[in-house]
């Protein structure tokens, strides 16, 4: 019985063998031409988990792009498809979204994810699979450092800028409002953290004093309560409590802390990770009937592009709203891989990562209308993409640098952008 088991055994390994070396023959013939199939795009985006109420606000942007570029002719002479897995805001959701769309659907280019953990996740699967993956949404300063290594490969790009710009800008907010000692509450991702060391770092610069840097208070994105965590935050009275989370559980985390009372007279600054119109009421209201949240002051990567305007416009004709946060990063994101595409003439992700920056940046003709980019690209002349949510120009990293809005929540528990900042390198 032993040896029937062996031989049963190494039948199997060697079957399985075979069909893995064939998936794997098949995914390079399959990354080498696949014109004649015409563009296959991914997205990976959050529409449900911690970060679903801005997922779901990113989604649309990918089919809106993709009905514009087939009503005028599409990519390398065919129209461009799209397939959409939901992340889930979840590392191992992500891999596994990422596995499907490189191995079973066999897309050349994928939008996403939003969450920096889940794209660090998705990222592993997409660079050996010769996946181009740009993230609309990711900001942790992990993923410079990581192309800087040549982890990616040239497979990664992103259309918002990394937080160490977003904690310049925040830190500098926190300067110019004259708060001079600030503590940290981050979640405990690449994301939280990432944050997290970029602000204490700029902050110092600037003079002031992070009261817990030596004892971070990090949350488990897995929580349910966070009595300890808002007790570590708001310890010793700071002038403000800088917090950079996600909303699902930042929210209890903030209630938590009004609930025990910790918030007078203490500043909250909020991040992008929970500017959304449904933040103010899952924190909730006082018993006064007050929204909790009134008057913290946040950051959010801005939208100043030369195409915003239409895509505003494009949004509102089509959806009879106005898009949400980083719906436009999620637009230009998509933009660079169709474009980039049709510059390299080929379906693939090797061709679109060897041409997405040639088609971002200077120099070419600038173009806002991505119709009119892939009509002087088919004719063979350069061009310099403008997006919606900036001028997009990706560095050799995969970076780009933003401007921020600065935003609040108003007694009705509104938030309002009510300036614009521009991180000033120090």
């Amino acid at each position: 019985m032993p040896r029937i088991n062996t031989a049963l055994a190494l039948s199997i390994l060697t079957l399985a063998t075979g069909f893995f070396l064939g998936a794997c023959e098949n995914a390079s013939n399959t990354n080498s031409t696949t014109n004649s199939q015409g563009l296959k795009v991914g997205t990976l985006l959050p529409t449900t988990g911690d970060l679903a109420s801005i997922g779901q606000q990113m989604v649309g942007s990918v089919p809106l792009l993709l009905d514009t570029v087939n009503a005028c002719e599409g990519v390398n002479g065919q129209p461009v498809t799209i397939v959409e897995v939901d992340d889930q805001t979840d590392p191992r959701a992500g891999a596994a979204g990422m596995t499907k769309l490189a191995t079973l659907d066999k897309v050349a280019g994928v939008v996403g994810s939003f969450a920096s953990s889940v794209s660090t996740a998705a990222v592993s699967v997409a660079v050996p699979n010769q996946v181009m993956m740009v993230s609309p949404g990711s900001t942790s300063p992990v993923f410079t450092e990581k192309a800087q290594k040549g982890d990616f490969k040239g497979f990664w790009a992103r259309t918002a800028p990394p937080d160490t710009y977003q904690a310049l800008a925040l830190a500098q907010l926190a300067n110019q409002k004259g708060f001079k000692r600030v503590s940290t509450v981050v979640i405990n991702n690449d994301y939280g953290v990432g944050f997290e060391k970029a602000f204490v770092q700029a902050f110092e610069k600037l003079g002031g004093t992070v009261v817990n840097k030596n004892k971070p208070v990090r949350y488990d994105p897995k929580a349910q309560t966070f009595d300890t965590e808002a007790a570590a935050a708001f310890a010793d009275k700071p002038d403000a409590v800088v917090a950079v989370l996600y909303a699902e559980t930042g929210s209890l985390l903030l209630k938590t802390a009004y609930q025990q009372g910790l918030t007078e007279g203490v500043q909250i600054l909020l991040t992008d990770g929970v500017k959304s119109p449904d933040f103010p009421d899952q924190v909730g209201k006082g018993s006064n009937g007050q929204y909790l949240l009134t008057g913290s002051l946040g950051t959010v990567p801005g939208s100043d592009g030369k195409a915003l305007a239409d895509f505003n416009r494009l949004w509102q004709e089509k959806k009879g709203s106005s898009p949400g946060e980083y719906a436009p990063q999620t637009w230009d994101a998509a933009a660079l891989l169709v474009l980039a595409a049709q510059a390299a003439q080929e379906n693939t992700g090797v061709g679109i990562a060897n041409k997405i920056r040639e088609v971002a940046n200077a120099p070419g003709t600038e173009v806002t209308d991505v119709c009119q980019g892939l009509k002087l690209l088919r004719e063979g002349q350069d061009i310099n993409y403008q997006g919606a949510s900036g001028n997009v120009d990706v560095d050799a990293n995969g970076d780009v640098v933003g401007v921020y809005d600065v935003w609040t929540v108003t007694a009705d528990g509104k938030i309002e952008v009510i300036d614009k900042v521009s991180p000033t390198p120090q």
